[in-house]
């Protein structure tokens, strides 16, 4: 596979105003070829009972220079979707894999839309769950066309047609993709088409190298929102202030305005904005500026007093998730309880590449480039700040170096702080011209958002025969969804469900446990962070088992087996990871085991640790069992996962975000410290074979590893580790 040059592509929303019901065969205009899709069903009109509307869904175009060009849907910010997306395409097609090219689609939520969200939009691990049968059937009805077409041109019947490796033969008679796209663009879409069986796959199970890699190695310039340097072009940064929700007071632009390359100096509700002919002049000028701000309502409190306030609500009932049992009752007369408070970190995402966006704005139609990952949030946003139509914007997705969750933010703010500064720069009385903003590092670490920081409170008991007879279950988390658009659907009864997941439910069979929440009201923005509350939630439960199954005098494993007879998919990746973890790690080493469930997938991590003599943790080995139902690339599943363990091993070792009255303590990785590489183990991940339909296994990697290690911290030491990062302890 290739990535496909821009100047090749067809705008697809062109195409789509044309469209609207079945399956809609699409000239390609100027560059000719062959652009499909496949139909699913429109939800609102579905929901009005218009049944049997359908929607023209266009993911594949086959060029007449025989490559095929597979649209994705998603934003692949380095989890491999785009490569994903395009095997499934490539296997129904029976398409050569050198022959494929990939792009991102345009933003359009009524075509693209993640069907677990209902708008355009990655996240959640759902990339590859929900286009799963969309791509196949895509890719299958390509197939389809051009055999037809084949057949029209030949006369033969088209079951004596046979397709492979992207070309198509019948007796003497053969032809390229591209050769018949024109005349399978004539032909009629079929109204259903028949998926591989799973034994005819060509590609689907196999490992093979992904789209991205050869330009990312070679560090091809163009394919990051970063990387943007369109001609005329000016970079802009802004002065925010020094904590949540201040505001200007004064501002002294003077000495920045005269210094070399600096265009001018713009006052936006987001702070003060300086726009110049390149980053470093830029940033050179903001330092330059003289600037007052108004604390006002901002949040002036610092980690110690807000934990505080959080211990405090510790010991009050918060709102109740809905109740199993009665855990009270079952405590009461509980042999044996144990009680115990965590506390985590606030913990920035810090990706890879700082986070930017180009905007073009002209005062009538607006365009945006960067690694948009809710183009249809950051659409209507851009739309909304500029008072235009969505009609007069687009949304061009570039890949994301990296997000852990940092590009999908509820309220926009991001493309919402690009269009101001658009706005603002021709309410200057400036001539158009694109504008990339740019965070730095330090931007984002000190002022971004970040996951919640979280304390739990858990009394657990046992009862004479060592069975667990209660769990009584209290967290204190900011909400991340309250107050944005996802708050109707993610808040319930005051429960934040992203604050919970993966103790409530519990895929343990415990009969009586109670679960209930405080959401306090915090000026530090929050957002979802890599596997978001499973990184919290899955630690505490995973502890906590281990605790059990000591005080009830039982293998931590068995124990746990003993608790997942219901679900016979997470006790599988245990039972495997356990066994390919042999009966002992490296000499001198401990062992801890975590098993969790999180976004569809079963990961279970057997972690040996070694104690240094200074005190200090090394993290030796790690076995992973995993199950993501079919693994549609089993290189790209253990690079996942590898990645997921490495991200949540940083931030249980050394990694957190402290505020001193309300101001961020944190500036970069020197003291906001992801994991160096001596500190990465060596991972081994087993993968469980399965027909299944395919899960997510970009975020659920990472909650296993944290227990896994402080389980074993505590075999090594004799202490749990109930608050993280474990630098804290002095074990990193």
């Amino acid at each position: 596979m290739r990535l496909i040059d821009k100047r090749d592509l067809i705008p697809a929303t062109r195409a789509l105003t044309t469209t609207r019901r079945g399956f809609l065969t699409l000239s390609a205009g100027a560059a000719g070829g062959l652009l499909l899709g496949a139909a699913v069903p429109v939800r609102g009109l579905a929901q009005s009972g218009a049944e049997g509307e359908m929607l023209v869904t266009p993911f594949v175009h086959v060029m007449p220079d025989n490559t095929v060009l597979v649209l994705s849907k998603h934003l692949d910010m380095g989890q491999g979707t785009a490569s994903g997306l395009a095997t499934l395409v490539a296997d129904e097609l029976d398409a050569s894999m050198d022959q494929i090219t990939t792009d991102f689609a345009p933003s359009n939520p009524e075509v693209y839309a993640n069907t677990a969200f209902g708008v355009q939009g990655t996240g959640g691990s759902t990339a590859m769950p929900n286009s799963w049968e969309q791509y196949r059937k895509a890719g299958a009805t390509v197939r389809a066309m051009l055999v037809n077409a084949a057949a029209s041109e030949w006369g033969v019947d088209a079951l004596e047609i046979g397709v492979s490796d992207g070309k198509l033969s019948a007796g003497e008679n053969s032809a390229t993709f591209g050769e018949l796209a024109s005349l399978a663009a004539s032909q009629q879409p079929p109204e259903d088409v028949a998926l591989k069986a799973p034994e005819d796959w060509a590609y689907i199970g196999k490992s093979f190298a992904r789209v991205d890699v050869p330009q990312k190695t070679q560090g091809s310039v163009g394919m990051f929102g970063i990387d943007q340097q369109p001609e005329g072009g000016l970079v802009a940064v802004t002065a925010r202030p020094p904590r949540f929700g201040a505001t200007l007071a004064s501002m002294d632009a003077a000495d920045a305005k005269a210094m070399h390359g600096v265009h001018d100096v713009l006052e936006i509700p987001q702070g003060v904005v300086v726009v110049a002919d390149s980053t470093w002049e830029a940033m050179q000028a903001r330092d330059a500026l003289a600037l007052e701000w108004t604390e006002g309502s901002g949040e002036t409190r610092g980690t110690d007093t807000l934990m505080e306030e959080f211990r405090a609500l510790l010991d009050q009932p918060g709102n109740p998730a809905e109740p199993k049992g009665a855990a009270a009752a079952k405590l009461e007369q509980a042999k044996t309880v144990i009680e115990a408070d965590y506390v985590f970190p606030y913990l920035a995402h810090a990706p890879m590449e700082p986070l930017d966006m180009t905007v073009l704005f002209d005062g009538s139609s607006a365009q945006f480039w960067g690694g948009s990952q809710l183009q249809t949030v950051d659409h209507g946003t851009a739309a909304s700040v500029l008072g235009l139509e969505m009609g007069q914007v687009q949304v061009h997705t570039k890949w994301g170096g990296g997000s852990f969750g940092r590009r999908a933010t509820g309220d926009a703010h991001l493309v919402a702080e690009a269009a101001t500064i658009g706005k603002a720069w021709l309410d200057a009385g400036h001539d158009a011209r694109p504008i990339k903003l740019v965070y730095t590092r330090e931007d984002d670490i000190k002022g971004g958002y970040y996951r919640p920081m979280t304390m739990h409170r858990v009394r657990a008991g046992l009862d004479a025969d060592g069975n667990i007879s209660g769990w009584e279950h209290r967290i204190v988390s900011q909400s991340i969804a309250k107050g944005t658009p996802f708050e109707q659907y993610m808040v319930k009864d005051g429960v934040d469900d992203t604050t919970i997941e993966g103790i409530h439910p519990t895929p343990y069979a415990i009969s009586d446990i109670t679960v209930d929440v405080h959401h306090p009201d915090v000026g530090v923005p929050v957002l979802w962070w890599r596997s978001v509350g499973h990184t919290h939630t899955a630690y505490v439960m995973e502890t906590m088992m281990d605790e059990l199954a000591e005080a009830a005098g039982r293998d931590p494993v068995e124990f746990r087996l003993a608790y997942l007879g219901e679900d016979a998919r997470l006790a599988e990746v245990l039972k495997l990871a356990v066994d390919k973890a042999g009966e002992s790690g490296p000499e001198g080493t401990h062992r801890g085991i975590a098993v969790h469930k999180s976004f569809g997938s079963y990961v279970a991590e057997v972690a040996d640790v070694r104690l240094r003599e200074d005190g200090t943790i090394k993290v030796e080995k790690v076995t992973c069992g995993v199950d993501c139902g079919v693994p549609i690339n089993p290189d790209n599943i253990v690079a996942q996962v590898e990645g997921a363990l490495g991200y949540g091993l940083s931030s249980i070792l050394r990694e957190q975000v402290t505020l001193t009255d309300g101001e961020v303590d944190q500036f970069n990785f020197p003291d906001y410290t992801p994991l160096r590489i001596s500190d990465m183990p060596e991972v081994a991940v087993h993968i469980v074979p399965s027909t299944e339909a395919p899960t997510g296994i970009g975020e659920p990697g990472t909650p296993p590893i944290g227990p896994a290690v402080a389980n074993a911290v505590y075999k090594a030491t004799g202490e749990r580790v109930r608050s993280l990062p474990m630098s804290q302890h002095g074990l990193a």
